[in-house]
């Protein structure tokens, strides 16, 4: 087995990058949005605002807890709207994604984004100091059988 590696046969430097890979995927998989794929054709069971106009009667609002539990429009966000379509004068609720919650996800992902930047610039100073180090190793080794 190689200096410095681990349990698993990889260099530690190796197994922090497949680790702090998972991370982030784990972390982009999270926060994606979720969507329910219909999969019936027929336009009783589709909700009016896929085949019709709406006009947006209650802007994109944060679900209250009851909503959440009894509201499937609101599990996926948990931000709804009320909506009104043109043709068939339906009010309907339909799932949303408001300006708070897209910022504060960007920010999240920006945070994250500068904490694997630090961690991989940590990384490069530790290996560049160990590559020094076997360097001067080597020339003391070298000035030494002279």
């Amino acid at each position: 087995m190689p200096a410095g590696a681990g349990r698993h046969g990889l260099p530690q430097g190796r197994r922090l990058c497949w680790l702090l890979c998972a991370v982030a995927l784990k972390f982009c998989h999270a926060e994606a949005p979720v969507r329910e794929d219909k999969q019936s054709v027929s336009t009783s069971n589709l909700q009016c605002w896929l085949v019709e106009e709406f006009v947006v009667a209650e802007e994109c609002a944060p679900c209250s807890y009851f909503q959440a539990k009894t509201i499937p429009e609101c599990s996926s966000t948990g931000y709804v709207e009320k909506i009104t379509c043109s043709s068939s004068k339906r009010s309907e609720l339909k799932s949303c994604r408001s300006a708070v919650m897209e910022q504060q996800l960007f920010w999240k992902f920006e945070g994250a984004v500068v904490v694997v930047a630090m961690v991989f610039a940590c990384l490069v100073i530790v290996r560049q100091r160990l590559l020094d180090r076997k360097a001067l190793e080597k020339v003391r080794k070298q000035m030494e059988s002279t």
